[in-house]
């Protein structure tokens, strides 16, 4: 099978051993794939890929056709869309994939959409609600809101009845962004249009210090994402004067029993909202495999809304 290789800190595509399913594992016939902030980590050589998964094949995210069960594998059959998000490996003609984390692609989704869907819903789905506890008639803040996480993170908000501000760099992006759902703003100076219940940091530590004083009392930040830095101060004063929580979350290496769980949960809460309409998946580019370095670049370069993705 071809496979995006990362090589010496650059994307290359490059013939593999096609994988075999084992027990219960299914053998998928990748169709569309998304990039990830991980996935421009791992090519830098930051992020590895957890054991079980493909040192050198990128991918967190994957759509495709059922190829084959391996042995005790019985959820889906030879043929069905699903979607799933992986360790690794996904930006490939061919991956292996454990069918409890395997979720059915929605009928409304094209290939594109559904390479999308997994880990950003994924993501802020477990962030909003299983980490921080979202509910309804709370204030949500997301910084990075025209990112993948983010316009699924403003999307799945509204559905539950909460109201979400973002912070938008880019000044092109900003109404498309509010028509997801949100109030938008600039970076600088959000922490005026507070109190917010929920803070969901995609941008990283910058942020830490503002953040803190956009919150409300027992408020809750979500830490996601430190692409413009992992090492910041906080005030534990004001921290325990507001009673607030900070917590971090990544996907990847969490156990298969974890990963399963929050699965079924966009399963039954989310994708059932994708059929009837009510979430979508922008999309910002789609590149073919054979192209999967110039879509790294894409990613690399920012000013986008929604996903990149490798269409096979």
């Amino acid at each position: 099978m071809r496979a995006a290789t990362v090589r010496e800190q650059e994307i290359v595509i490059e013939e593999h051993p096609d994988p075999v399913a084992g027990n219960g594992e299914v053998l998928v016939r990748v169709r569309a794939a998304g990039l990830n902030g991980g996935d421009m980590m791992q090519r830098r050589g930051l992020y590895p890929a957890p054991p079980g998964a493909p040192a050198d094949i990128p991918g967190m995210e994957l759509a495709g056709e059922v190829a084959a069960l391996g042995p005790g594998a019985a959820r889906f059959a030879p043929g069905d869309r699903v979607m799933a998000v992986v360790g690794g490996g996904g930006q490939a003609e061919l991956a292996v994939v454990h069918e409890r984390v395997l979720m059915p692609v929605p009928p409304p989704l094209d290939w594109p959409a559904a390479g999308g869907t997994p880990e950003v819903f994924t993501t802020a789905h477990d962030a909003l609600f299983t980490q921080a506890s979202l509910r309804p008639g709370e204030r949500l803040l997301v910084h990075g809101g025209a990112g993948g996480v983010g316009t699924a993170a403003i999307q799945l908000a509204r559905a539950a009845g909460a109201y979400a501000t973002a912070t938008v760099r880019n000044e092109q992006l900003r109404e498309q962004v509010g028509e997801l759902g949100a109030d938008v703003l600039a970076p600088d100076g959000f922490a005026e249009h507070g109190p917010f219940d929920v803070v969901l940091e995609l941008v990283g530590a910058p942020n830490l210090a503002a953040n803190l004083d956009a919150l409300a009392p027992s408020g809750r930040i979500v830490v996601i994402g430190v692409s413009a830095g992992a090492k910041g101060e906080l005030n534990l004063l004001a921290l325990m004067g507001k009673r607030a929580r900070i917590s971090g979350s990544t996907l990847r290496a969490r156990p298969l029993e974890q990963k399963a769980l929050a699965a079924r949960l966009v399963e039954h809460e989310v994708l059932p909202l994708i059929e009837g309409g009510q979430l979508s998946v922008p999309i910002a580019e789609t590149f073919a495999l054979e192209d999967a370095a110039a879509a790294y670049e894409r990613f690399a370069a920012g000013g986008k809304l929604g996903k990149i993705v490798l269409t096979i």
